[in-house]
C-alpha cells in the first residue's frame, strides 16, 4: 500500500500510538489501515457416504482436487458463503448440517472453515473454477492429489468420526508453513516420478 484512500497522501508502515503492531498509516491525516485475515468457507458435502470433490481449473494448485470453498463476501454468514461457493464451483445444492473444521493458516493470513453438508441429489457439474466434479468414497480419495493441507486434514477428520452416532466434533487446528512446503515438495516429487515413468513406457 502506497497511498491513503482518504486523502491521497503517502502512507508509511509504522506502529501507531497505543498499538503494538506495524500498520499502514497515512502521513497526512493519520488514518490507520488495518489488514485482517481472510475467511475461506466451504463444504464437505456427502451423498450416500461419498464426498463431493472439485478438480481446480485455476491457480493456485491447478489440476488438484479440493473441497468446494472460497473467500467469504461482505454481508454473508459463513454457512451462506460455504453454500454459495459449493453452488459456484460444483453447481450443487447442499444443506448445511454443522461446522466440521476451523483451521488457521497464519503464513497466508487465512482461516478456513468447512461445514459438513448433505448433497440432496447427485446433481452437480463443473463451475468456472473447476475442471471436473465427482463423488468419491473413502477408498477412492486421491490423497496425493489433494490441493491444500486444510482439505486433507478436514477429510481425514471426517472419516475418523463419520460413524459416530452423535454430532461430529469440530476440528480446530493450525497449518504451519513447514507443513505446506513439505506437502508441495512431496507432490512435486510424485509428479516428476510419474512423468519419468510415462516417458520410459512410451
Amino acid at each position: 500500500m502506497k497511498y491513503c484512500s482518504h486523502c491521497g497522501a503517502e502512507v508509511s508502515h509504522r506502529i501507531p500510538p497505543g498499538d503494538n503492531r506495524e500498520r499502514f498509516v497515512c502521513d497526512r491525516c493519520d488514518t490507520i489501515f488495518y489488514q485482517n485475515p481472510n475467511l475461506v468457507a466451504g463444504t464437505l458435502a456427502v451423498y450416500q457416504q461419498q464426498i463431493l470433490l472439485c478438480r481446480r481449473a485455476i491457480e493456485p494448485r491447478l489440476g488438484y482436487w479440493t473441497l468446494p470453498a472460497g473467500f467469504m463476501e461482505n454481508g454473508e454468514s459463513t454457512s451462506a458463503a460455504a453454500c454459495r461457493e459449493t453452488r459456484e464451483e460444483a453447481n450443487a445444492e447442499v444443506t448445511v448440517q454443522q461446522l466440521l473444521s476451523l483451521i488457521s493458516v497464519p503464513h497466508i493470513d487465512q482461516v478456513h472453515l468447512f461445514y459438513l453438508a448433505r448433497l440432496e441429489q447427485p446433481q452437480f457439474s463443473p463451475g468456472e473454477e473447476s475442471l471436473e466434479v465427482a463423488l468419491f468414497s473413502e477408498a477412492d480419495i486421491p490423497w496425493q492429489e489433494i490441493a491444500f493441507p486444510t482439505v486433507s486434514r478436514t477429510l481425514k477428520h471426517y472419516f475418523r468420526h463419520q460413524h459416530t452416532t452423535t454430532e461430529l466434533p469440530c476440528l480446530t487446528d493450525t497449518i504451519e508453513l513447514t507443513e505446506s512446503l513439505n506437502r508441495l515438495e512431496q507432490q512435486e516429487n510424485i509428479k516428476q516420478h510419474q512423468k519419468s515413468a510415462s516417458r520410459q513406457t512410451s
